[in-house]
């Protein structure tokens, strides 16, 4: 079985890139189940029910969040609703929406998708690590593949989350820092790992937005609205070959592609 997982979606541009490029890459890489951040897909921040709309029906199976889940105050109207929208598990409850879900894939294999948020320069939310716990063991007997999206900032509290879960999940991939890390690898004990996935979204950017404005608020350390950049697109991810036996991870494959 063959799953594709999308880095983090920014603006029109990466859902052009979602359109023009996902299709030909499901195909080319026989991909039976596709996951993308989407936490920026909105206008660079945050997610929209229309946007929501037209990423699913990219065929796009599952789309999970970070850090700006609830920049768009759309999301209230439809989070508790839409079974394939994940947000970190670990946010305080009581909470809107859910932070993991099993779905069904391929010839009924079962695949648990569980979204958490890091601390590290991030808002203080519930411990990843133990709320990861909590979630294994709710799903126990219930899940034949288990997949992390960790939206977070440091390197080293993603690969600590990745050494910590090793053998008890299929993968832990990181997003969030909106560059591809060329650190793919299959952990010790089997699950597969990266620290990020990368950005789907303008190449010609500084992580997805102007590149004057950012470059004039680190000269000038003053606020400033910052846009999404315009111009050519890129999609990246990464490919889980997974062992339809085992259902361990074969091979973990960085994929870039542009448009």
């Amino acid at each position: 079985m063959n799953i594709l997982v999308i880095g983090d979606i920014v603006g029109k541009p990466g859902r052009r890139a979602v359109r023009e490029a996902l299709a030909g890459l499901q195909n080319e890489y026989n991909v039976e189940f596709t996951i993308a951040n989407a936490e920026n897909a909105a206008g660079g921040r945050g997610l929209t029910r229309d946007v929501k709309g037209e990423l699913l029906n990219s065929n796009i199976d599952v789309l999970t969040m970070g850090n700006h889940v609830w920049d768009n105050k759309d999301i209230f109207n439809f989070v508790d609703d839409e079974t394939r929208l994940i947000r970190p598990a670990n946010y305080p409850e009581p909470c809107p929406g859910r932070g993991y879900h099993v779905f069904t894939a391929g010839f009924n294999i079962k695949v648990a998708i569980i979204n958490l948020s890091g601390r590290v320069y991030l808002p203080a939310l519930d411990c990843p690590f133990k709320k990861l716990d909590e979630i294994l063991l709710d799903i126990d007997g219930l899940a034949d593949i288990i997949i992390v999206d960790f939206h977070a900032e440091a390197t080293s509290e993603k690969l600590a989350l990745g050494f910590y879960s090793d053998g008890r999940i299929t993968a832990l991939l990181g997003t969030h820092t909106h560059i591809q890390t060329a650190d793919e690898r299959i952990l010790p004990n089997g699950t597969a790992y990266i620290t990020d996935l990368g950005m789907t979204g303008p190449v010609d950017s500084i992580l997805g937005m102007n590149k004057t404005e950012v470059i004039n608020r680190f000269i000038t350390q003053r606020p400033a609205r910052f846009e999404v950049a315009t111009g050519k697109a890129q999609i990246q991810g990464v490919l889980l070959e997974i062992d339809n036996e085992s259902n361990k991870v074969k091979n973990i494959s960085r994929i870039t592609r542009e448009v």
